[in-house]
């Protein structure tokens, strides 16, 4: 049997064989990897389980690499793909256990400005234009109504220009989480909502933002200074 000879079925399959086959080689993130990191945390911590499943790999993916130089260029692109996916795979893992433990208040931003549904969104513009913000609580009365986020912003300005509402472009279902919540599990809250903002909320009033960019600079800010957050 091959692939160019005989009958589709039966060529079919072999080609299907082949693609297990291959998706099986211990080279991470790939089926073969995870199993291969899964087998592994059995007998260490996860994160460093997730950094040997991820360096074999980038081993093979070098490997696939030489060998579609040489021979096969569709090659070197699947070892674009291991290389990249295998690094990305190991900095999440490592990321998320450097956040484990961490509670919300280590990482969300407590200087920022509120908006009211009835400011201008020429409001909004002029305090992203002078300050480091992009993301604005929304407020009446003392309770959070909403969330302006800097796409509702840009949408809101092709939308209805400068002097519409920002009531007319926030976002009402904003995720809040409490300033004690983990980053770890917010994180996974946020990212299933497809979110990158999530307010902070302690005792029933507004404590806080945080931004997935927010929790980045902090884990770079502890690496910095050489030791994980506790």
């Amino acid at each position: 049997m091959s692939l160019t000879e005989g009958p589709f079925l039966e060529r079919l399959m072999l080609v299907n064989v082949m693609l297990a086959a291959f998706n099986m080689l211990p080279a991470f993130p790939m089926d073969g990897g995870r199993v291969l990191r899964a087998l592994l945390a059995m007998y260490m911590d996860p994160v460093r389980a997730t950094r040997i499943a991820a360096r074999l790999g980038q081993g093979m993916a070098v490997l696939f690499a030489i060998v579609g130089w040489l021979a096969n260029p569709v090659l070197l692109i699947i070892a674009a793909f291991v290389w990249i996916g295998a690094t990305e795979e190991a900095q999440m893992v490592a990321m998320r256990s450097a956040l484990r433990g961490v509670a919300v208040d280590r990482a969300m931003i407590t200087e920022f400005r509120t908006l009211t549904p009835d400011d201008r969104l020429a409001t909004a513009v002029d305090l992203v234009l002078h300050g480091v913000q992009r993301d604005f609580p929304i407020m009446r009365d003392g309770r959070v109504t909403g969330m302006l986020a800097r796409r509702d912003l840009l949408r809101g300005l092709a939308a209805g220009g400068l002097e519409s509402r920002v009531g007319d472009a926030m976002q009402r279902d904003v995720e809040i989480v409490d300033s004690d919540d983990l980053l770890d599990a917010v994180l996974d809250r946020i990212e299933a909502r497809e979110r990158s903002v999530a307010l902070v909320v302690h005792g029933g009033r507004l404590a806080g933002v945080l931004t997935t960019d927010g929790i980045a600079e902090f884990l770079s800010l502890q690496a910095a200074l050489g030791h994980a957050p506790t």
